[in-house]
């Protein structure tokens, strides 16, 4: 077995820091603002591609972008990059899920149907909370 390589994946898969929950004022947990925690979430790849599927869009990105810098220059992938920007910090509320279409139709996945459009329907999120504290703490004023 290969030692350097899984001493690799171990470390680029866990995080240095966030690997345990968010401590509130009084020392417990703040499910509110940090969600339920879940075990899941702080265990190792099980699989070696798991990787590979988790970085998976990153890629194909960094790809298409030095593809068009080749084709085209310099100019066109940083435009892109700034209309990706400037398309995902448009957003609702705090409380209210945010669909992120503009970001779609730049990506070109506006007209496909994925996995993710059929079961990922926001009423059964599980991240619900009181809407005024969300976007009080949202502005800083809490």
């Amino acid at each position: 077995m290969n030692t350097r390589g899984l001493r690799s994946q171990l470390k680029d898969s866990v995080p240095v820091t966030g690997l345990g929950t968010q401590i509130g004022a009084y020392g417990v947990q703040d499910t509110l603002r940090s969600g339920f925690s879940s075990v899941k979430n702080e265990l190792l790849p099980s699989h070696a591609l798991e990787l590979s599927e988790k970085n998976f869009q990153l890629n194909q990105d960094k790809m298409n972008f030095s593809t068009l810098r080749n084709i085209q220059g310099l100019h066109a992938p940083l435009k892109l990059q700034m209309e990706y920007r400037a398309a995902r910090q448009i957003q609702r509320l705090p409380f209210l899920q945010s669909s992120h279409l503009a970001l779609d139709t730049l990506k070109g996945n506006d007209e496909s149907i994925s996995f993710e459009d059929i079961l990922n329907d926001p009423a059964q999120s599980e991240m619900m909370g009181e809407p005024h504290i969300m976007v009080e703490y949202k502005l800083g004023l809490m």
